[in-house]
């Protein structure tokens, strides 16, 4: 197997390599080259698949900085929906940068939908006040589309597709408070393995939805990030709260297709079997049917964490496979034009909005916790002591601002916030340029022949999540979670000794570490809240 060894150039200016291709790596990767860093950013597959390419509904955040009361309402919705676990001083913090940073994407060409000369502003669950910023149904690949060709027009980025990270390179081994110099990444089309030096190292790469049969992730959320950075030293945070999302459709499709909760914001209604024939019979709006009423006087724009527990009871009471989004009794024109992706995606399976009721059901959607990082996303050991050289912003970072529960649409902001801060802090550092990064080595490990072992214990690895690990929890339940996924390690580590990487090897070795780091966190907590809902504990 051929190794290639790159090394950083003998100048005065910085290298730093941005795993991720998200708006958090791409909105870090123009930060950092504007003040005249070298920087590579490394992705798994194309650099529009990403989580953020699939955001649908926005970007919450008030741009005038003067509103003080607008402000507060937005802190305070994020605090409560976040079920008194969020970090109040973050909180402020990402509130109160919104509006810079959302200016700043304006500046880089994101074109977000008005009304006239304002902004158009939608509502989601959770939010007491429009706040919203979108393009349609379809902002994050509206975000991605401009920052993709802000990096593309730099001449000190260099973006490198179908390039999986393996494993973070030590400055020293086994030390990682002396840092993080590099990273050993698998090139994907030709199965060499490379090292990358860099005088820093910053995880932007997502979540890991794909530990469970029914996400709304895309195929590179697979925890590579977080794994890697746990296997450095580095200490998780709050991995208990994984969000599913409530709405995704149920037609027929072999993948969830989100539905993005601004539809609720415009009026659309969750409703069961039996609310469905009494909203048919009775006529009234269906708002009255909803069994989501019983969760939340708030029904069907609930936090997400009520909504989506309120639709996996339900389903489970009934035995039906989905619950029905009904938008019949609102404007067809208006979200025909509002909601134009979603639209065409219905059209496929013969449905459309404000006509047929749309068969739903939760499924994974946001990793709520993560690395465990400090105000500037710089990434901690379990001792609270900074790995120098190493930064976690976006999705794999838990920086405290959502708490036990994730606010509707503030994930693209947090994301922006902690990229401008990262890259902020690594500006204001001295470094001694690094020189060179050892080799993967190779000698003695064979060609990995059969990956068929490698599928049944990925099938394996999802249903018990999906089973044991999910919405509604109890203690035996993790504890049969953890049992398997020892076992699961146990034969993934042996496959991995004397194995090359593949992408499969590595997705599966980080998946699992992942998932053993959720159940964990959840077998160790006492008291619901939030995402983490045990039956034992009620």
């Amino acid at each position: 197997m051929n190794v290639e060894v790159f090394t950083a150039k003998p100048t005065p200016m910085s290298r730093v390599i941005i795993i991720g291709s998200g708006i958090a790596g791409l909105f870090a990767a123009l930060r950092l080259e504007k003040a005249g860093h070298e920087v590579i950013i490394i992705t798994k597959q194309r650099p529009e698949d990403s989580s953020t390419n699939w955001a649908q509904g926005g970007i919450a955040g008030i741009l005038d900085k003067t509103d003080g009361k607008a402000m507060e309402a937005h802190i305070a919705d994020t605090l409560s929906c976040g079920d008194g676990l969020c970090d109040v001083e973050i909180v402020k913090c990402v509130v109160e940068e919104a509006g810079d940073r959302i200016r700043d994407l304006l500046s880089i060409g994101v074109n977000f939908e008005k009304d006239g000369n304002e902004f158009h502003l939608v509502k989601e669950g959770g939010h007491s006040a429009r706040r919203i910023l979108h393009a349609k149904d379809a902002t994050g690949a509206e975000i991605e589309r401009a920052l993709n060709n802000a990096v593309s027009a730099s001449d000190n980025i260099t973006l490198r597709p179908h390039t999986l990270g393996v494993d973070l390179i030590q400055r020293v081994h086994g030390q990682p408070e002396k840092g993080i110099k590099g990273i050993w990444c698998l090139k994907l089309d030709s199965g060499e393995m490379e090292s990358l030096a860099g005088d820093s190292v910053l995880i932007a790469t997502g979540g890991c939805g794909q530990l469970w049969e029914r996400t709304t992730n895309p195929s590179v959320a697979s925890g590579d990030g977080l794994a890697m950075a746990v296997r450095a030293g580095a200490a998780s945070k709050d991995m208990a709260f994984f969000q599913f999302h409530p709405t995704a459709l149920m037609a027929g499709n072999s993948r969830p297709f989100l539905i993005t909760e601004a539809l609720r914001g415009e009026g659309g209604v969750l409703l069961d079997d039996e609310g469905l024939k009494s909203y048919r019979k009775l006529g009234s709006g269906p708002k009255n049917y909803s069994f989501t009423l019983q969760s939340s006087p708030d029904g069907s724009l609930a936090t997400r964490d009520i909504v989506a527990r309120s639709c996996d009871q339900r389903m489970k009471i009934t035995g039906a496979d989905n619950v029905w989004l009904i938008t019949d009794h609102l404007s067809k024109d208006k979200l025909h034009s509002q909601f134009p992706n979603i639209e065409s995606r219905l059209n496929q399976y013969g449905l459309s909005l404000a006509r047929d009721p749309l068969p739903v059901a939760p499924a994974a959607h946001y990793m709520v916790g993560g690395l465990s990082v400090d105000i500037n996303g710089r990434v901690l050991m379990d001792s609270g002591e900074v790995i120098p050289g190493l930064y976690g912003i976006g999705e794999v970072a838990c920086t405290g601002m959502h708490g036990a529960n994730r606010l509707a649409s503030n994930s693209l902001l947090e994301a922006i916030v902690f990229a401008n801060r990262a890259a902020e802090h690594f500006n204001s550092q001295t470094l001694d340029n690094i020189e060179s990064v050892p080799s993967w080595r190779a000698e003695g490990m064979l060609e990995l022949e059969e990956h068929a072992p490698l599928i049944r214990d990925l099938e394996t690895l999802r249903k018990t999540m999906t089973d044991d690990v999910g919405i509604v929890r109890s203690f035996d339940r993790l504890e049969r979670a953890k049992r398997m996924l020892a076992l699961l390690t146990k034969e993934v580590d042996m496959i991995w000794n004397r194995s090359i990487p593949t992408r499969e090897l590595v997705e599966l070795r980080n998946l699992l570490l992942v998932a053993t780091h959720i159940t964990d966190d959840a077998l160790a907590r006492n008291e619901n809240k939030g995402l983490h809902w045990n039956k034992d504990l009620i």
